[in-house]
């Protein structure tokens, strides 16, 4: 069975249980303009499709929110504060974790947002997306605190809120195969991690689905899986793809804390 009848049939029994699968998508790594950022934004707007980009605070241009002004249908997400890592090998690659001391990261987290919000006004919502999906937990349970409404990672959320206040939808399905390149992950096993998660949610809490790109580092074969699903799901019953401003509503509305 193909990967595409296989995800046919995952939706077909959303519809038998009398449900719609839900998916969303985010790109991360967005700073700045270019070729890459425009093509990634064609196909949203070419299929109509809602898109999350994460954007690093310290490195986001004036041009890249110019480019954004032009896109209604684009939400911006903080993709944590420069994308530094601060791990030492063998430690995975960490910019949100504990080698530095709390109060200097949610400092920083801080000036990020100030930063988002100098830039992309209302568009900004009040979410934190660690880079490479890596947040300390003792972190986590300080969001709310200064202000975080929302926090996406990736994999199965543990909980749908962490802790009080702050609302997980993660993603899911990237894109790239990151130990063998940056490579396009292929279409086989992006498809069979996309049933994967749909059947869990569908036994689970009902958690969003979310396809996770990263147009920086994409080959030709990743833009066209990236279409492809996108148009496919167009046509899919029983399939709804939500914003994140949907999806993160009323929790996107930054209340108090900094900025």
């Amino acid at each position: 069975m193909s990967g595409w009848q296989a995800l046919a049939d995952e939706v077909a029994r959303w519809r038998d249980a009398g449900r719609i699968a839900e998916l969303w998508w985010r790109d991360d790594d967005a700073f700045d303009g270019g070729p890459a950022l425009d093509r990634l934004l064609a196909i949203a707007r070419d299929v109509e499709m809602p898109l999350a980009l994460a954007v690093v605070p310290a490195q986001a241009t004036a041009a890249l929110a110019g480019r954004l002004s032009e896109e209604p249908a684009v939400d911006v997400l903080q993709h944590g504060y420069a994308h530094a890592n601060h791990a030492v090998a063998p430690e995975k690659k960490v910019e949100l974790g504990l080698q530095r001391p709390a109060m200097m990261v949610l400092g920083e987290l801080g000036t990020g947002w100030m930063a988002l919000e100098r830039l992309f006004g209302s568009r900004a919502l009040a979410v934190m997306v660690p880079p490479w999906n890596r947040i300390a937990p003792v972190l986590v349970s300080t969001l709310p605190e200064i202000g975080y409404r929302g926090l996406s990672t990736f994999g199965p959320r543990p909980r749908v809120h962490p802790v009080r206040g702050l609302l997980q939808v993660n993603t899911h399905v990237d894109l790239i195969d990151w130990k063998g390149g940056p490579t396009f992950a292929g279409e086989e096993a992006a498809l069979a991690a996309l049933v994967t998660a749909l059947a869990r949610a569908r036994a689970g809490d009902g958690e969003p689905v979310g396809i996770l790109s990263h147009h920086l580092a994409m080959d030709a074969g990743a833009w066209d899986f990236l279409r492809s699903l996108w148009e496919r799901m167009t046509r899919l019953e029983n399939v709804r793809v939500r914003s994140a401003r949907e999806l993160f509503a009323p929790e996107a509305g930054r209340q108090g804390g900094r900025g």
